[in-house]
C-alpha cells in the first residue's frame, strides 16, 4: 500500500512539473521578455533621452518616396528639435514644430498634422522595414526600423 501511495504522488509530481515547464512558466515572471512587447500597432516606438517617438512608420508614395507618419513627444523641461531625418541613408526634406511641453508633440500626417518629412527616391516596398535615424538638436540620435505601408486603406490620404 505504502508503496503504491509512493508511486501515486511521485507521479504526480512529475506530472506537475512537466505540465510547469511546458507551459512555459519561467522564474522570469512579471519580468519575462513577452511581457515587455508593447507595440500594439504597425508603428514602432523608441525614446532617446525625454524624446519619445510613438507609431513611427512610413507610407509609401507613388512617385517612389516616402511619407513619415508618427508622433514625437518631448517630456522634458527643456525645448529640443528634430535637426535631420534619414531613411536608410536617404536625408528626408523636414519640416518640424519645436519639441517642448507647450508647442506640443512633433505629429507628423494625420488630423493633427504640424509637421512633415519626405523621403524622395528611397523607392522601399509595403511591408519592407527601413533603417530610420532622427538626429536632435540636444538629444542624442534615435534609430528606428519602422514598417513600410502602402498608400492605401487609412493610409490612402496620406502625403497628398
Amino acid at each position: 500500500m505504502l508503496k503504491k501511495n509512493l508511486k501515486s504522488a511521485i507521479s504526480a509530481l512529475f506530472g506537475a512539473l512537466l505540465i510547469v515547464g511546458l507551459a512555459g512558466c519561467s522564474a522570469a515572471g512579471p519580468n519575462a521578455e513577452t511581457r515587455k512587447i508593447r507595440q500594439v500597432t504597425d508603428g514602432v516606438e523608441g525614446t532617446s533621452g525625454s524624446i519619445k517617438a510613438l507609431n513611427v512608420l512610413l507610407v509609401t508614395q507613388e512617385d517612389g518616396s516616402a511619407v513619415l507618419v508618427g508622433t514625437f513627444v518631448n517630456s522634458a523641461e527643456t525645448s529640443d528639435s528634430i535637426t535631420s531625418i534619414t531613411a536608410n541613408g536617404i536625408v528626408g526634406e523636414i519640416s518640424v514644430s519645436t519639441l517642448d511641453q507647450y508647442s506640443g508633440p512633433a505629429i507628423f500626417e494625420g488630423d493633427s498634422k504640424n509637421s512633415s518629412a519626405r523621403f524622395a527616391g528611397l523607392n522601399a516596398k509595403a511591408s519592407d522595414h527601413v533603417e530610420l535615424v532622427v538626429s536632435f538638436a540636444n538629444s542624442g540620435p534615435m534609430k528606428l526600423s519602422p514598417l513600410v505601408r502602402a498608400k492605401t486603406d487609412i493610409y490612402a490620404n496620406i502625403g497628398n
